[in-house]
C-alpha cells in the first residue's frame, strides 16, 4: 500500500488472504497449531517488527480467526500456539472488505455521500460490533472510473509487453487497444479483477496467431473488430 512504502518501505507490507482462513482449523495456520510452529503471523513477525498488516476480505475469515483481530486491535499483542506472545505496536493493521459492493450497482445514480452510508451500514450490520467498533477509520472506496480502468489496462499492458519482448516478440499497441482491454477485461461487479487475464490472453493470442501463419510475432497490435480480438500486423 502506499503508505506503506511512503513511512517505511514496500517491504514492510504483509498481506493475509483470509480466504485462506475460512475454517476454524485455520486459526492453527494463523497462530501455529502446535508448540515449535510460528504461523503466518509468527514468521512475518519474525522478519520486521514494524509495518503493516493486510488482512484482505475480511469478511471471509472464520469466527474463531476474528477474535484475534480483537486481541490485536484492543491491545496491540497476540499469543501464539507455542505460548509466545507478540508485541505489535509497531504494525498498522489495515482490513479490506467488498461487503456491500454488490449492493452499489442498484446505487449507481446515487451521491457518494449517499453510497458510503449505504455500504457502512452493511459493514455495520456483516461485522460483529465489538470488531466494528475497534476499526479507527472506515473508508469506502469509490467506483473506478473509466479513466482509472484505462490506467490500470496501460499498466497490465505494460507489463504484458516486457514480457513479451524479453521472449523475443516486440509489439506496438495502436490507440485502439485500451479502449478495446477495458471493454473486454473491466466488469461491472468484479471491477477490474479481470484485466489481467484478458490483458495476457487477447495480447498474447495475437503474438500465437501470428506464429501460427508464419509472421515473427512482432509488429503494429491493432483490433479486429469483426473477430473481437486482437491482431498483429
Amino acid at each position: 500500500m502506499t503508505f506503506t512504502g511512503f513511512l517505511m518501505s514496500k517491504e514492510h507490507l504483509f498481506r493475509f488472504d483470509m480466504s485462506e482462513y475460512q475454517t476454524q482449523e485455520s486459526l492453527g495456520l494463523l497462530l501455529g497449531g502446535k508448540l515449535g510452529e510460528r504461523g503466518t503471523l509468527g514468521m512475518v513477525y519474525d522478519r520486521s517488527k514494524i509495518g503493516t498488516l493486510l488482512f484482505d476480505e475480511i469478511e471471509k475469515a472464520h469466527p474463531r480467526v476474528l477474535d484475534v483481530f480483537l486481541q490485536i486491535l484492543d491491545a496491540a499483542r497476540v499469543t501464539m500456539a507455542s505460548g509466545e506472545t507478540l508485541e505489535l505496536s509497531g504494525f498498522y493493521v489495515v482490513f479490506t472488505s467488498n461487503i456491500g459492493s454488490a449492493d452499489l450497482m442498484n446505487l449507481q445514480y446515487s451521491t457518494p455521500a449517499t453510497m458510503e452510508r449505504h455500504v457502512l451500514t452493511r459493514a455495520q450490520q456483516a461485522m460483529r460490533p465489538e470488531l466494528y467498533a475497534r476499526i479507527t477509520e472506515k473508508l469506502v472506496f469509490n467506483r473506478l472510473s473509466y479513466d482509472h480502468q484505462l490506467e490500470i489496462a496501460q499498466l497490465l499492458l505494460n507489463q504484458e509487453l516486457a514480457f513479451l519482448k524479453a521472449k523475443g516478440h516486440e509489439v506496438t499497441p495502436d490507440a485502439t487497444v485500451l479502449p478495446f482491454l477495458v471493454r473486454r477485461g473491466f466488469h461491472p461487479k468484479l471491477g477490474a479483477r479481470p484485466m489481467r487475464d484478458a490483458v495476457e490472453k487477447l495480447v498474447g493470442d495475437a503474438v500465437a496467431v501470428d506464429l501460427l501463419t508464419g509472421g515473427s510475432g512482432c509488429g503494429s497490435v491493432v483490433v479486429d473488430e469483426a473477430a473481437n480480438c486482437l491482431s498483429i500486423h
